[in-house]
């Protein structure tokens, strides 16, 4: 046995981790394994084999856990090139549980991605992008740990059609919740459907999603994600929100991506269909997903101090001038799709504005003010939302923290105002998140050292970011008649 396989054994703690998952396996019967692991953009990706496939404690230098299973890598978005294709899977077994939505009874369990020439992690795997991130937090000294909890917001929906070909293009979306349909004929229709920015919190029957919902959380729960919270958001036609219980960076990206997984497959089951993408209706509120996170070393949170600004401590407002300062970047990763900037509009609800407050929700950064308890305190990033990859966004946000920690980069005052009923010149003073995606990738060539720090994103992983968002969806977009441009122009 080499001394780096065993060196490998001994720092992952891999030989109780990998007995512990083959006595669950044996225990609970399962006779499927199912490995995952993240594309470049931030789907999951996944290949299944028999349990018995698992070899036993003997051989666990010959074990998928070490050795791992190979995959083509030039067919996942953003990774190889086809003359370099193969790629290993090595799965991590503290991540394994029983699969929440699969009836053949299967076991679950994240992946790494090596290179099989190399033996060593895959620069462009997001999962090791965040791990590399949260060693570099703790590299400099200046915490240990940091704590994420994503306010993920999404709509299910009862119909979805879209469709572009060379002499068409078009998308249909309908929901039996939606304000649209209250005078259709429903046989009967039974009313009772949220107005348009009318959906936040009313009960049953108007929120008509309640037991759906419970559902998802109980399966949620079942797999290890803490739930805090769930209810119907702003918008009409069945928008939610789920707030699962802060977790550390690359612990909660890991619960982000079966949090989504969950969510689609219960909705399947109910002949219903749920979408992430930020701006799916016209005229109504799009889905967020505001990022609250903090710092702590020894066991204490480095955010708080019982004299500051809202209770912050200086740290944290370093760490707040790091958003801010890089914010035009961040959203790049924060809100990677042409579909963000269909939210992110000026003088809407979507927090554009670069500044911050406390309590105050049409800042980019809030401060929460609702408990005095040092454990709580923490700062709220707005303008991201749940289209991102969230090993990348939030690794890219705490590298900008970071920055703003380390080179002690003021905020500024805060803004403890509506930002939205500004005056014309106090509004020219405030910055604001760029106006679209090609602006964001722009901001992420000219500013993009921060991200580079540690090797926590590599010079390669940016260039192949930016032009697979510019090539595969911003000039593909671009490309296409817009259906409403037949509206303004086609009687010209």
């Amino acid at each position: 046995m080499s001394t780096e396989v065993l060196k490998f054994i001994k720092e992952n703690n891999l030989e109780e981790k990998a007995d512990k998952l083959l006595r669950l396996v044996k225990e609970k019967n399962i006779p499927v394994v199912d490995l995952k692991f993240n594309d470049l953009p931030g789907l999951w990706q996944h290949f299944s084999m028999p349990s018995s496939e698992l070899t036993e404690m003997d051989d666990l230098t010959k074990s998928i856990f070490v050795e791992g299973i190979g995959f083509d890598g030039s067919s996942i978005r953003g990774f190889q090139k086809i003359q370099e294709s193969d790629m290993i899977l090595i799965p991590d077994p503290k991540t394994a549980v029983l699969d929440p939505v699969c009836e053949v009874p299967t076991l679950s369990i994240i992946c790494d991605i090596y290179d099989p020439l190399t033996k060593k992690p895959y620069t462009r795997d997001p999962r090791y992008i965040a791990k590399k991130a949260e060693a570099y937090l703790k590299a400099t000294g200046i915490a240990d740990l940091s704590y994420w909890g994503p306010e993920m917001e999404f709509f299910i929906f009862d119909d979805i059609r879209f469709d572009q070909t060379e002499n068409a293009g078009y998308y249909f979306i309908d929901s039996t919740e939606g304000e649209w349909n209250s005078g259709r004929d429903e046989k009967p229709n039974l009313g009772y459907k949220p107005r348009y920015k009318e959906g936040y919190f009313p009960v049953p029957p108007h929120d008509s999603y309640q037991d759906l919902r419970s559902e998802v959380i109980l399966k949620m729960i079942e797999t290890g994600i803490p739930i805090e919270v769930h209810h119907h958001e702003v918008a009409t036609a069945g928008q939610g929100e789920i707030d699962m219980k802060f977790d550390t960076l690359t612990n909660m990206a890991d619960k982000c991506m079966m949090y989504k997984y969950i969510i689609k497959n219960v909705a399947r089951k109910h002949r219903k269909v749920a979408t992430f993408m930020p701006k799916p209706l016209f005229g109504d509120n799009g889905s967020g997903m505001h990022t609250h996170q903090s710092l702590w070393k020894n066991g204490k949170n480095i955010f708080y101090d019982p004299d500051g600004y809202a209770l912050l401590s200086q740290t944290a407002k370093y760490y707040i001038g790091g958003l801010l300062k890089h914010a035009a970047a961040l959203m790049a990763f924060c809100a990677p799709t042409t579909n963000s900037y269909k939210r992110l509009v000026p003088g809407y609800e979507a927090p554009v504005n670069l500044t911050y407050s406390h309590r105050n929700r049409s800042a980019a950064v809030r401060i929460p003010v609702y408990t005095e308890n040092p454990k709580t305190k923490r700062i709220e990033f707005r303008p991201p939302d749940s289209s991102c990859n969230p090993y990348l966004a939030f690794a890219a946000m705490l590298m900008a923290g970071i920055d703003g920690i380390e080179n002690k980069i003021d905020p500024g005052e805060p803004l403890d105002k509506n930002t939205y009923e500004l005056s014309k010149q106090e509004a020219r003073k405030v910055k604001t998140v760029p106006g679209s995606l090609e602006e964001a990738l722009n901001a992420l060539e000219k500013d993009r050292d921060f991200l580079l720090k540690g090797d926590v994103f590599t010079q390669d992983v940016l260039d192949v970011w930016i032009e697979y968002k510019r090539k595969k969806e911003i000039e593909a977009v671009k490309l296409r008649p817009h259906p409403y441009e037949f509206y303004l122009y086609f009687d010209i």
